[in-house]
């Protein structure tokens, strides 16, 4: 067997409350961090969603992220005070150092001109600042004159080369290098100083602050030019400038993203988001000449276009939190559940759209398509609900406890298994029996009337489900761990049984008894299990970041997708038939990105 990743649909920005959000671009490329993971989005991947990259070499969550003039390097940056500068050309991504700088968490950084030198500013304890070489990490001057954390730094990329800093202490503090040296404080905004950013001639720079006002200054000598006119209601969160240095974008906690014009000092364009929480916009950049992209508290990032002064032109949606359940819909769409509780629908050109409709509330557990049509989801908050199309229908049932994993029978009957010692089936909203099951059910999967329940004592009980209640038919016992993942082949006649320890047992459905109890490769919890549409092999997803696909012809023959999902596997499935010893398998997890494979079975 053989694989290529064909496909990485992103995950969105990261963001939390009261707390600006860094969006960084380079060469019509967005570039921005979410968990332990840094994601490179193209301009090209507004219309095709699936040319994502992420780099994921930090231990700890990231924070901020900026590919150097050049384009060759990225730095990227951690809550630890950690940068990391690794290479974007080729997909090996080579690091080139890693640094610890601050002692504490970063939250901007900048390249200057030269793409040599770098400055990261954040939250340290012994200071909030620190200048050094990219390749060696030698100290290039001093970053000094806040008394508070830092939440931003921008550098002229022209010589004599300036760098201003930004704080929590009200101030901005103007910078001459290079070595780096204090060289004045600026006194302009009345709170925090949120962002700030030079504009790409190096003659001025700007910056915003919760006093929701926009200040210019000189870009040599930081003069303060003056303020414009008529700022924000709110917190202003993000500053950017148009490539050709004559305006400049604002994204505020009152919901609207403005256009400025420099020479005028006054607002062009106003765009409206709406109001409350999700509307707060918290980082912006222009990717293009006329594209400005801003970032909702929510994630969504909102695409412009300065030539129309309505709306957004696109809104980019993609998983905040980790994927925690996903479930093909078709042959080439699918939906994940994040942990935030949201699901997320993937057409065939790969775009994600949140459903609509009354969802869940807490982490979706599980999610599962019947053969009706409908699909079905279980949250920890409690709730079975029901999908149809795009959106949430108003049916949606208590599942009696915090559940673990669903399956649906052919008659429609959704069987649950949580918290509880029990499954109970849910048709119509309704539970419609529920049967006590010994050592505390862990997973559930149906195929026509059988059902089968994996266990906390480390066995699967098979069921009969006759449509007012389930029988046991058999014990099946050979797993060496917690069952956690269950998955019954297409055509009904194999059952895999992966468990807590990374081993999956392969039962005959029929015959009642183990085929093979080789797959056991896999070195913590099986988190989710994936059958081929000829029922041939199965692909397995890991807490050990890991994905194999198995053959049932050849059992000790797999193939190792290692390191597919940073952080741990959390759901993998396939999309599509498999024909001509080809498939396509999709892995999420932990990461909040999705990934396609393309496999090649042994022939």
């Amino acid at each position: 067997m053989s694989f290529t990743q064909s496909a990485l649909y992103t995950a969105n920005p990261a963001t939390a409350r009261g707390v600006s959000t860094k969006l960084a671009a380079s060469k019509e490329k967005i570039v921005y961090t979410n968990g332990r993971a840094v994601f490179v989005r193209a301009q090209r991947c507004i219309t095709n969603p699936g040319l994502g990259v992420a780099y994921t070499g930090h231990t700890h969550n990231t924070t901020v992220a900026r590919i150097s003039p050049t384009g060759y390097y990225c730095a990227s940056a951690d809550v630890t005070g950690t940068v990391r500068v690794w290479d974007t050309v080729g997909e090996d991504q080579t690091l080139k150092g890693s640094y610890k700088v601050i002692g504490g968490r970063i939250n901007d950084l900048e390249w200057d001109g030269e793409s040599k030198r770098i400055i990261a500013v954040g939250d340290g304890r012994e200071k909030f600042g620190h200048a050094f070489m990219f390749d060696t990490g030698t100290t290039t001057g001093e970053i000094i004159g806040h008394s508070k954390t830092i939440n931003a730094v921008a550098i002229r990329h022209q010589r004599p080369f300036r760098a201003a800093t930004a704080a929590d202490d009200n101030l901005i503090v103007f910078h001459q290098g290079v070595p780096y040296k204090y060289d004045k404080t600026i006194k302009t905004h009345t709170k925090f100083v949120q962002d700030l950013r030079f504009s790409p001639s190096g003659d001025h720079f700007a910056s915003v602050g919760s006093d929701g006002k926009v200040f210019l200054y000189e870009g040599k000598a930081g003069d303060v030019l003056g303020e414009f006119e008529e700022g924000h209601k709110g917190t202003a969160y993000a500053v950017g400038w148009s490539p050709d240095s004559k305006a400049i974008s604002t994204s505020s906690a009152d919901g609207t993203v403005k256009l400025w014009d420099i020479e005028t000092r006054k607002a062009t364009t106003t765009y409206t988001l709406g109001s409350g929480l999700e509307s707060q916009q918290v980082g912006n950049v222009w990717s293009a000449p006329d594209t400005i992209v801003s970032l909702s508290f929510t994630g969504e990032l909102n695409v412009f276009d300065r030539r129309t002064a309505e709306k957004p032109v696109k809104v980019l949606y993609g998983p905040q939190k980790a994927v925690t359940s996903a479930a093909p819909t078709s042959s080439s769409t699918f939906m994940v559940g994040t942990a935030d509780g949201r699901i997320l629908s993937y057409d065939a050109a790969g775009e994600a759209k949140p459903l609509g409709g009354q969802g869940h509330t807490n982490l979706v557990a599980a999610i599962t398509k019947a053969e009706s049509g409908k699909v079905y989801s279980a949250g920890f908050d409690d709730r079975l609900r029901e999908v149809e199309g795009e959106k949430f229908t108003a049916a949606s049932a208590p599942t009696g406890s915090q559940p673990k994993s669903i399956a649906a029978a052919s008659d429609g009957t959704v069987f649950v298994v949580g918290a509880a010692d029990s499954v109970r089936a849910v048709r119509d909203n309704q539970a419609v029996a529920e049967v006590k099951v010994k050592g505390n059910p862990s997973a559930v999967s149906a195929s026509g009337s059988f059902v089968a329940v994996g266990t906390e004592d480390q066995k699967v009980r098979l069921f009969d489900w006759d449509g007012s209640a389930l029988k046991e038919i058999v014990l099946l016992e050979g797993n060496k761990g917690v069952v956690s993942a269950l998955a019954f082949s297409p055509d009904g006649s194999k059952l895999a049984a992966g468990d807590s320890s990374g081993k999956i047992v392969l039962y005959d459905a029929k015959e009642h008894k183990a085929i093979t109890s080789r797959w056991s490769f896999h070195s913590a919890r099986i988190h989710s299990l994936a059958w081929t549409s000829d029922s041939l092999h199965c692909a397995s997803g890991s807490l050990d970041t890991h994905i194999y696909v198995w053959s049932v012809e050849k059992p000790v023959k797999n193939i190792a997708i290692k390191n597919a999902v940073s952080g741990g596997v959390n759901a993998v499935f396939w999309l599509g038939e498999s024909e001509g010893g080809k498939g396509k398998v999709v892995g999420a997890g932990a990461e909040g990105s999705v990934k396609v494979w393309e496999v090649k079975f042994h022939q």
